[in-house]
């Protein structure tokens, strides 16, 4: 007797190999509303090109303001134009750690933990320089634009500032306000849909500009939210509203979006969410929003544990972001520049193009790792005699690596626990549109995961992966 068995499934890798397998690594999904030759495709991950390089140390923040890009290194400021011209605009009084960044349409405001900072658009010769008022934050790390006001968090309490009218260097010691709903910290200042949205460690609060004179803002009543931000730069727009790393007082982190003033949504699930907390920490991941071919994505990155994971919001599935086989991804802060993503290196001055079109993270080869669901019979073993992938074909490139693309194949026959040798089938030369990838003789087994890896630079794109089983074995 024979039988097909559909590979892929949709899910995470379980707390256990033997609840289920799944893996998707480099790669996501797409569902056809109107299916022809399949209803589902994996699509491999944009890749990266370089767009500018600034030497050693990563990028501290970006801001885009009309047609140009503004960014810290080091202590400097710079201005960035669309043809990748990095020009100097003065210095700020750090030199490492995170900025926040924001703008009123004009002047741009840079706060760094230390000092607030101020850059007008319209006299670009003019450096960058500490605001002088005696009034204004002593120790920021965000702000945000909002009714006309620069509002910045102050470190360490859980107080929110805000600046006159249309001016980052005018400020009243009267102009602040303090969260209410508990004594925690506040560690974020955001504008959500014309709410501020204050989050603390264990808590978050909405207020609303009321306008009038004075400091026109009032909380948002019954409006409090009994979860917190668990790492302040993991804040990220996405999908109309704000992704981030929610904690509780339980400890608990979990992946949420903003939902009005109700409860924030969950959107990790289990499996991931056991693994973030198994995490040694969680408090210094960052996160960015971008939107890949009417997917909305959000990219959560963990440095200490050098891992990315990546949520589609047109799916609702994560799948796991990797750079040289292993390492967390290379992207670390984005902006939308020109209609394109922009992201800075997390580990040195490089900046690159997010691209689709792109084959490779700026040269190194992206590996793309999709691990199948268990085909298994718990009464007898069954021979796998055939293998069969379906994926664009003819994709290869014109010369070097990539010109005889292969896929490779690994079986694992203990459930998913180990897997063994690859064996390789080839993709299609340039123009060999009619190929299949195929492998035989597989060998027999009671449970067997099978795990499909692309390397070389060329299209990648999935319709579907068959096994072709055989009964008869005892």
């Amino acid at each position: 007797m024979r039988a097909e068995a559909p590979l892929f499934g949709l899910g995470l890798h379980s707390k256990s190999p033997n609840v289920t397998s799944n893996k998707l690594i480099n790669a996501y999904y797409e569902f056809q509303k109107n299916p022809d030759r399949t209803s589902v495709a994996i699509y491999g991950t944009p890749g990266l090109t370089l767009f500018l390089d600034q030497g050693d140390t990563p990028w501290r923040g970006l801001h885009v303001v009309d047609n140009t890009m503004y960014g810290v290194h080091r202590g400097t400021f710079y201005s960035i134009t669309n043809a990748a011209v990095a020009t100097a605009r003065g210095t700020i009084g750090t030199t490492s750690g995170k900025v926040g960044i924001c703008d009123d349409g004009t002047l741009i405001t840079v706060v760094d933990g230390s000092e607030i900072y101020t850059y007008d658009t319209t006299s670009p010769a003019t450096p960058i320089a500490a605001v002088a008022d005696a009034d204004r934050p002593t120790s920021p790390n965000t702000c945000v634009f909002q009714g006309g006001r620069i509002l910045t968090d102050e470190n360490g309490t859980s107080q929110f500032k805000g600046s006159e009218l249309y001016d980052n260097t005018d400020w009243d010691a009267l102009d602040f306000a303090t969260a209410e709903s508990n004594p925690d910290n506040l560690i974020r200042v955001i504008n959500y849909r014309g709410t501020v949205v204050l989050f603390g460690q264990y808590t978050t609060e909405f207020w609303s500009n009321i306008g009038g004179s004075g400091f026109p803002y009032t909380k948002v009543l019954q409006a409090d939210v009994e979860y917190g931000l668990d790492a302040r730069w993991s804040v990220a727009p996405f999908a109309g509203t704000f992704a981030f790393l929610a904690t509780n007082r339980e400890g608990q982190v979990i992946v949420s979006v903003l939902n009005g003033y109700s409860t924030p949504t969950r959107i990790s699930n289990f499996e991931l969410e056991n693994e973030i907390n198994s995490y040694a920490t969680t408090g210094d991941a960052s996160g960015f929003g971008y939107m890949l071919g009417g997917h909305p994505m959000y990219q959560l990155n963990f440095p200490t544990e050098s891992k990315t994971w990546l949520y589609d919001g047109s799916t609702q599935y994560w799948s796991e972001l990797q750079y040289n086989s292993g390492e967390r991804h290379r992207a670390e802060l984005s902006v939308d520049f020109l209609g394109k993503t922009i992201v800075s290196d997390y580990e040195n001055g490089k900046i690159y193009k997010l691209e689709s079109e792109a084959l490779t993270d700026n040269g190194m080869d992206i590996h793309m790792i999709l691990s199948g669901k268990h085909i298994f019979n718990q009464k007898k073993k069954v021979r796998f005699t055939r293998l069969e992938l379906g994926l664009e074909s003819g994709v290869g490139l014109v010369t070097g690596q990539g010109s005889e693309p292969v896929a490779g194949l690994r079986i694992s026959k203990d459930g998913g626990n180990s897997f063994g040798a690859e064996t390789y089938a080839r993709m299609g030369k340039q123009g060999e549109y009619t190929k299949r990838c195929i492998w035989r003789n597989l060998g027999s087994g009671r449970d067997i995961v099978p795990q499909i890896t692309i390397t070389d630079p060329v299209k990648r794109v999935i319709t579907d992966c068959t096994l072709i089983i055989e009964d008869g074995l005892s």
